[in-house]
């Protein structure tokens, strides 16, 4: 039977008050389908199924149902479906389920949820004649379910408990450690495999006593009860008697039970499923009532060890790990299945908590200023970390966190480079927009007259304010207006030399006077840097901070969780305690202390490892974010490298155009300082526009020229590293 993945379901019919609360519409199943195949005896995962459960990201309810074959399994599975048709009823006495049959549909009673109905092959089919298999399938049913259904007919009799007969050999077909822990055969093993197997019903179809004990009247439950009692006496055959009940006591300590009368005449058996509800006997419908209401309400979300929510995604994983462990002749073993799980889960949590990230940070369009960025950053980089750890689980190293910390700080430093590479560009065409009429006046000779270099000032500082005065240019606009400047400054002083209005000594103030301006422009480009990367830094800080807290609620999470379990093993054992010291099993009494004296003790050191292993993963993190401030400060490193292989292949050319000036022109070479290009005295804001040079602070003056003279070594030095004029 193939199926189809179509219904698309909201979230309002899934929950009880009617309200939606599911964010997007989630595909489920028409018709069942088969999951795990039975062929000769060799079982094999469906990939098509996989891929339906891989669509299923919701938590997982999974109710699995066996028992013998040919007695009534798939009705039950249908009417928790809520349809009379879907899983194979058939009406001979061949069994018409092979493998096991899935069928995921939305909860009916949780919004949110996805109930995974298991129906597997009848137990005991005398056309397949091989208890191994059927072992398989049973064990399977414990390990991918979270309600197991068991379904008998007529009696709970020593027959219907014998046929439970692989519960015995559950410790010999499931491992819950790796071989190189404690194996799950040890003593204990059933304290072990009471925190992870499913609570189990026992149904009875077809019955027909009366519902006493020793002539008083009973209830379901008590009648399950006293059929699993246990006799004393410690020959074989007591032993053999009490096996498969203790087992069954020690393995589901939760138990339920339903007594369902013959729901309709003989000859209307064969066509069960097509018959209305008004059909059947009333006594039927009310049980049936119960039993679905009971299974929705009490049934849990499927969880792994460790206390970790499987997802239909999850469920998929787990189902082709044991399937393919058993295909090669091993025992399924629940660490390594989780284990195995978490890794595939973490990296594909890992790469969408990034994709996350960079959708988000796809909003900014460059160039932003350095606030927009950091907050954007910050904003994105919580929500990404949020994802990866509401999907992690036992990513006990920090392992993949580390690895999406540092990818989210190597992709923040690419945006950062992205964002200021825009404002160099928008900066540099804003510039040569600005600045064009001024070229234009400049090949006409607008500047070679005397006074001209007042005029070229005043051009230049109307260019320099409409920069200033124009928003959004991003965080490198002071950088790349002192690289215009650096470029123009050959222009500048070639200008201020021809202008014969101006004297020498006019002239050298204005040399002075772009030196010192050279350095408040150093001075503003260096506080833009720091400003950019002081905030990096802080912006991280902050991250690493808000990573170390979610770290922290998840591990206090998970360590509740595990402790759950051991709580529920504890209570399980407690429970049998009080029972058996109430029946008098003073032998069986004693043992079960020891496992409870077991079980406190580890709870003890569970709680200590847990302390431990957070305390750890905070410190492991910590170190990580400490890398990632590493990857920002090797990102501004690469970021000072780059500058200053700019500035020195400029400073190259400026020399080549000086070089070339002085030979064509037959300028005289002027010396003005070490390693600081000619500025025009607007970087200091002096003179304003409209200001002649003759407006400047006369004490000012004096200073510049005192600083001139002050160094008559340097200024005769004509090999000397630094700025170069050219004085006609």
């Amino acid at each position: 039977m193939q199926a189809r993945a179509i219904e698309e379901h909201s979230s309002s019919s899934l929950s009880t008050d009617n309200t939606a609360v599911m964010a997007s519409p989630v595909a489920f199943m028409e018709s069942p389908m088969c999951l795990i195949e039975n062929t000769d005896g060799n079982l094999s995962v469906n990939q098509e199924a996989v891929d339906v459960l891989m669509g299923l990201n919701q938590p997982a309810v999974v109710v699995a149902v066996v028992g013998l074959y040919r007695s009534g399994k798939s009705y039950l599975m249908n009417k928790l479906a809520g349809k009379k048709h879907g899983f194979a009823l058939g009406d001979t006495v061949q069994s018409q389920t092979k493998g096991i049959w899935m069928w995921a549909l939305p909860h009916p009673t949780r919004a949110g949820h996805t109930l995974v109905l298991l129906d597997t092959e009848g137990l005991g089919d005398v056309e397949k004649g091989d208890q191994k298999n059927d072992a398989w399938v049973f064990s399977l049913a414990i390990l991918l379910s979270s309600m197991l259904v068991y379904n008998c007919r007529a009696t709970i009799d020593n027959q219907a408990v014998e046929t439970l007969q692989y519960v015995t050999e559950l410790t010999e077909r499931i491992k819950v450690k790796s071989p190189g822990g404690a194996s799950s055969s040890e003593d204990g093993a059933d304290a072990q495999f009471v925190q992870f197997f499913p609570k189990f019903v026992w149904v009875i179809r077809d019955f027909t006593l009366e519902l006493k004990i020793d002539g008083r009247a009973v209830t379901d439950n008590e009648y399950l009860e006293h059929s699993l009692s246990l006799r004393k006496g410690r020959d074989k055959k007591t032993a053999d008697y009490n096996l498969p009940r203790e087992c069954i006591r020690s393995y589901f300590p939760t138990r339920r039970c339903f007594v369902f009368i013959t729901p309709t005449t003989p000859e209307n058996m064969s066509r069960l499923d097509s018959l209305d509800e008004c059909d059947l006997s009333q006594s039927f419908r009310t049980v049936t009532s119960s039993f679905c209401s009971y299974i929705f309400m009490e049934s849990n979300v499927k969880t792994v060890k460790g206390g970790v929510q499987v997802t239909g995604r999850m469920l998929g994983h787990l189902a082709k790990t044991y399937v393919d462990t058993i295909a090669r002749g091993d025992v399924p073993c629940l660490e390594n299945a989780v284990l195995a799980m978490a890794q595939i889960e973490n990296e594909a949590a890992r790469r969408d908590a990034l994709k996350e990230y960079q959708q988000g940070m796809q909003d900014l369009c460059f160039p932003v200023n350095v606030q927009e960025m950091s907050r954007q950053h910050r904003l994105c980089d919580s929500l990404a970390t949020k994802t990866f750890m509401s999907r992690s689980f036992k990513d006990d190293s920090g392992e993949h966190l580390k690895a999406l910390a540092e990818a989210i700080a190597e992709h923040y430093a690419e945006l950062l480079c992205q964002n200021e590479q825009a404002s160099k560009d928008l900066c540099r065409n804003l510039l040569a927009q600005l600045s064009a009429p001024m070229g234009k006046r400049m090949q006409e000779g607008f500047y070679a007259e005397p006074g001209g270099y007042e005029l070229y000032c005043a051009d230049n500082d109307a260019v320099v304010a409409q920069f200033h005065s124009t928003p959004n240019k991003g965080v490198v606009a002071e950088e790349v207006l002192e690289e215009f400047l650096k470029e123009k400054s050959v222009e500048s002083n070639s200008v201020l030399q021809a202008d014969n209005k101006l004297s020498e000594q006019e002239k050298r103030i204005h040399d002075a006077e772009q030196r010192v301006a050279i350095l408040e422009q150093e001075e503003r480009r260096e506080t833009e840097r720091l400003e950019l990367a002081q905030k990096m830094l802080r912006d991280q800080e902050e991250s690493h901070q808000e990573t170390i807290r979610q770290l922290q609620v998840k591990k206090q999470k998970e360590a509740a969780e595990a402790m759950k379990e051991l709580e529920r093993a504890m209570e399980s054992k407690l429970q049998e305690h009080e029972w058996l010291m109430a029946k008098g099993f003073q032998r069986k009494e004693d043992a079960l202390k020891e496992e409870i004296q077991e079980l406190k003790n580890n709870m003890e050191i569970t709680k200590e490892k847990d302390k431990a292993a957070q305390r750890e993963a905070v410190v492991s993190m910590t170190r990580v974010l400490a890398n990632g401030v590493q990857t920002y400060m090797e990102y501004m490193s690469l970021h000072e490298n780059r500058i200053m292989k700019e500035e020195q292949r400029k400073e190259a050319q400026y020399r080549l155009q000086l070089e070339r000036s002085r030979q064509g022109r037959g300028l005289k070479q002027v010396v003005q300082g070490k390693g600081e290009p000619n500025l025009h005295q607007h970087q200091r804001g002096k003179p304003k526009p409209g200001q002649t040079s003759s407006s400047t602070d006369s004490a000012e003056t004096q200073a510049s020229s005192s600083q001139s003279s002050a160094r008559p070594e340097k200024a005769e030095d004509p090999q000397h590293e630094g700025s170069f004029g050219a004085q006609e």
